[in-house]
């Protein structure tokens, strides 16, 4: 038996990398996006992503395109999904891979740099026509980010570091586009090692709620002794 396809004829192809940012902010999971200087889709809005150098790691040149275009570094990202539908770039076959990060918005500051003129962060269920195949990437990502909330405590990284319950009950909300009963909500979270302030709200024109985190050491000192499992 011998190969349909030669070896070389791999070059042809091109590698990129896409980078989806999520955050939560305002009662809304959002994405940050860029507005592209350049063609093709030029002045359309896009996840940030850029082609992989042919020498590069995938996990160096995630970092170096979200730098490149957002100058955010020292992010924790992580590898998602793959794409790679012979249509998807108007200028040749391109397969990207999609790494997935959740960050606290109010820690960043995203600026636009290369040939991102702008950047804004986007309601996940508010977004317009993206570039290229990127509203179906942000979807495929959304959902992945979706089983992840189900199974592990990945909300604490979006929320701030000190959140209310009520934070924490709209961000599930907001993900499965869902009303929860308020008691239910509590009593699922019960078991999980929340600390709770002496501190309130402020600056609120409601009745200001407990200020909670999350306890990291005492989740995995839980996980480790195989007396907890993460259930949402």
């Amino acid at each position: 038996m011998s190969y349909k396809i030669k070896f070389e004829q791999f070059f042809s192809y091109s590698f990129s990398l896409d980078a989806v940012i999520f955050g939560y902010k305002e009662g809304k999971i959002q994405v940050l996006l860029i507005k592209r200087a350049m063609d093709p889709f030029k002045g359309s809005w896009a996840i940030p992503g850029d082609l992989i150098y042919p020498k590069e790691d995938l996990s160096v040149a995630a970092s170096r395109i979200l730098y490149d275009l957002t100058q955010l570094e020292n992010i924790q990202l992580l590898q998602a999904q793959t794409f790679g539908s012979p249509y998807r770039h108007p200028q040749g076959r391109v397969i990207t891979c999609a790494y997935l990060a959740l960050v606290n918005i109010d820690q960043l500051n995203a600026v636009p740099s290369s040939w991102a003129v702008e950047l804004k962060w986007q309601s996940v269920r508010e977004l317009q026509a993206l570039a290229f195949d990127h509203n179906m990437i942000l979807k495929s990502t959304f959902d992945v980010l979706k089983q992840k909330l189900k199974s592990a405590p990945v909300c604490f990284d979006l929320l701030p570091d000190k959140f209310t319950l009520n934070d924490l009950q709209s961000l599930y909300e907001y993900a499965f586009d869902t009303v929860l009963d308020k008691a239910n909500f509590r009593k699922k979270i019960k078991s999980l090692p929340l600390i709770k302030h002496n501190e309130k709200q402020r600056n609120v024109s409601h009745r200001p709620a407990a200020l909670y985190s999350f306890d990291r050491l005492k989740y995995q000192e839980l996980i480790k002794e195989g007396i907890y499992r993460f259930k949402m």
